[in-house]
């Protein structure tokens, strides 16, 4: 044996070496070669559907983990029960827990301040909302569809007169600076008729228009929401009182002020023409 301690000694690392590689190769091809999926899944689905995906530059195990534990359990289950489905954990559950490892500083935006990302912030960090609840469409397709806005927000119904066809993200934007994720700008994306300039412009259009509850105003919203004070200024009280006109009759959506220009075909209409300016005393 002493004669041979050498030989024996060069034999082990020999098989030492090859089990290192062997292993090695093992390991690299189950959690970094796709192939290793087919061995149980017939994946032509799903790799078309991956490839067509954003995540195309990401492989499967990228996001379908598993540890060595649950490699060798699904395993053994496989062998033992042959075709019959094995509870596993690594296709509909793990890969949702791994959404945050690339995308945390994107989601993050928002997480301390009101800037950027208040979407992500308001689901993911203060309702503690999972990804898969909001991404979960077809296979590899993580598009946000209105049905899994709704899954939560049932009681709001799609924006209305005409529109009722847009899907939620048309208007809610999660990159928003505003707490309702939602600002002028995707409102004038359809509505380029309304003036960027004059009265009230620079309001928001919410603090007028509730999509989800009563999209076209009324003159008692202005009265009651801004104006409460308007019936005591000039001639208001004359006209809403006792003639019976509202707001809108005479204040046109978006134009508002009357003037000299518009009051020919609005003052006339019920007595003889004066000037705009005469109101106000």
């Amino acid at each position: 044996m002493t004669r041979h301690r050498g030989g024996i000694l060069l034999l082990i690392l020999v098989i030492c070496a090859v089990g290192a590689a062997t292993a090695w190769r093992y390991y690299n091809y189950i959690y970094t070669d796709p192939q290793f999926c087919s061995l149980c899944h017939v994946t032509e689905e799903g790799y078309n559907s991956w490839e067509r995906s954003p995540h195309y530059q990401f492989i499967c195990q990228r996001c379908h983990q598993m540890s060595i534990m649950e490699g060798n359990r699904l395993l053994m289950g496989y062998y033992v029960k042959g075709g019959a489905s094995v509870e596993q954990d690594h296709g509909r559950k793990n890969p949702w827990k791994v959404c945050l490892e690339c995308h945390e500083n994107a989601a993050a935006q928002g997480s301390i301040t009101f800037r950027a990302s208040f979407g992500h912030a308001r689901h993911v960090f203060m309702r503690s909302v999972g990804c898969e609840n909001c991404h979960a469409g077809s296979m590899h397709e993580m598009t946000v569809k209105s049905e899994n806005c709704r899954a939560c927000h049932e009681d709001k119904l799609v924006h209305g007169m005409g529109t009722a066809g847009l899907d939620c993200l048309s208007c809610h934007s999660f990159t928003e600076e505003q707490h309702n994720m939602i600002s002028s700008e995707r409102c004038f994306g359809c509505h380029a008729e309304v003036p960027r300039e004059g009265i009230m412009a620079r309001m928001e259009c919410y603090e007028c228009h509730h999509p989800h509850a009563k999209l076209k105003m009324q003159s008692p919203d202005c009265l009651g929401s801004c104006h409460s004070s308007e019936i005591r200024v000039g001639q208001h009280k004359i006209h809403i009182e006792n003639s019976n006109l509202q707001c809108l009759d005479c204040h046109r959506q978006h134009g508002w002020a009357v003037t000299k220009k518009n009051a020919r075909g609005l003052c006339d209409r019920c007595h003889r023409m004066k000037d705009p300016a005469t109101f106000i005393y």
